[in-house]
């Protein structure tokens, strides 16, 4: 029987669960803006690398910095700290480094959501144009 859940999928996920609560109360840094959501870990096949896709909601731009930029390079720079930290709270032989990417899915669900919704309003507005114009 083949396994439907490979042991980096595993790994991924309870890293994932990990780096949310270690990012929330262990990460000090005043740069660090908003709301930080870890939304996936992409575990390569031998464990040593992760990619961590991450989202950042309700920060505010400074002048001339983006605060998703920021960000980034805040959490990038404490990968080291985080990987020390997984290491202590896993149970696993060698923790993968760890590199931060902004997840783009939210904002364009949010995007294609409100052009959903505009197609709808301007068809059903289209809709009753052409009903008053058959009376």
């Amino acid at each position: 029987m083949a396994k439907d859940y490979s042991r980096a999928q595993r790994i991924g996920d309870q890293i994932q669960r990990e780096l949310a609560q270690l990012i929330r109360t262990e990460v000090k840094d005043p740069r660090l803006g908003g709301l930080v959501t870890v939304t996936a870990v992409d575990v390569s096949r031998d464990a040593s690398h992760a990619k961590v896709f991450v989202t950042i909601m309700g920060a505010e731009p400074e002048e001339g910095v983006d605060p998703i930029v920021q960000s980034l390079k805040v959490l990038n720079d404490a990968s080291g700290f985080l990987r020390m930290q997984l290491g202590k709270a896993m149970k696993l032989r060698s923790v993968p480094n760890l590199r931060f990417h902004y997840d783009e899915s939210v904002i364009r669900g949010a995007q294609l959501s409100a052009l959903i919704e505009r197609a709808v309003t301007e068809d059903s507005k289209h809709g009753e144009s052409d009903t008053e114009a058959k009376e």
